[in-house]
C-alpha cells in the first residue's frame, strides 16, 4: 500500500510571526475603523467577511490580498495608499491604536478629543441618510454664523471647502 501525502504550498508557520507589512496594513484598517466608529462585526459586514476575519486582518495574521485591499479604501474612504504610510493621520485621527500619541499632541488635536470621537459615533449610528443631511446642514450652518475673529481651540483649522463638501 502506498502512502500518499498530500502537498502543501510552502507557507507561514503557524508559529512564525506575522510580516511587519502585515502588521502595519492591519494596524492601519484598526486606526480608520476606529475613526468611523464602526465595529469588526460592521466593517466585516461591509466587505462580506466575519468580524473574527478583521480580526485577523487587523493584527497581520492573515494578509489582505489586492481586490480586498481595494475594497476596504473604499469602505473606509481612504486611498490604498492610507494603509501603508504612516504620514496621513490627519484624514484618520488615532484614537489610542496600537501606539499612545503623545500627550501634547493629544492635547492640542480637537479631533483627538474625546467628545469628537463620540460624535462622530454617535454621527455614524444615524441610520436616515436624510437625518444625517440635515443634521450637517445644521453643524455648518452654525459654524458659518461664528465670528471670523473668535479664539479657536489650539490646533483647530476650520476649512470651509472642507465643510461645504
Amino acid at each position: 500500500m502506498a502512502i500518499s501525502q498530500t502537498l502543501r504550498r510552502p507557507g507561514r508557520r503557524k508559529s512564525d510571526k506575522p510580516n511587519p507589512i502585515d502588521v502595519q496594513v492591519g494596524s492601519r484598517v484598526r486606526l480608520r475603523r476606529n475613526m468611523l466608529g464602526l465595529s469588526q462585526e460592521k466593517l466585516g459586514e461591509a466587505i462580506g467577511l466575519t468580524f473574527q476575519q478583521v480580526q485577523k486582518y487587523e493584527r497581520g495574521a492573515n494578509r489582505i490580498g489586492a481586490s480586498r485591499l481595494h475594497e476596504l479604501s473604499r469602505v473606509l474612504d481612504v486611498p490604498v495608499s492610507f494603509f501603508f504610510d504612516d504620514t496621513d493621520p490627519v484624514r484618520a485621527p488615532a484614537m489610542g491604536g496600537f501606539a499612545e500619541p503623545p500627550a501634547n499632541v493629544f492635547k492640542s488635536d480637537p479631533r483627538r478629543k474625546q467628545e469628537t470621537i463620540e460624535l462622530v459615533r454617535a454621527y455614524f449610528t444615524i441610520e436616515d441618510e436624510t437625518v444625517r443631511q440635515r443634521f450637517r446642514d445644521l453643524v455648518k450652518a452654525i459654524a458659518s454664523k461664528r465670528d471670523a475673529t473668535a479664539e479657536q481651540p489650539p490646533g483647530f483649522r476650520y476649512n470651509r471647502r472642507l465643510a461645504a463638501e
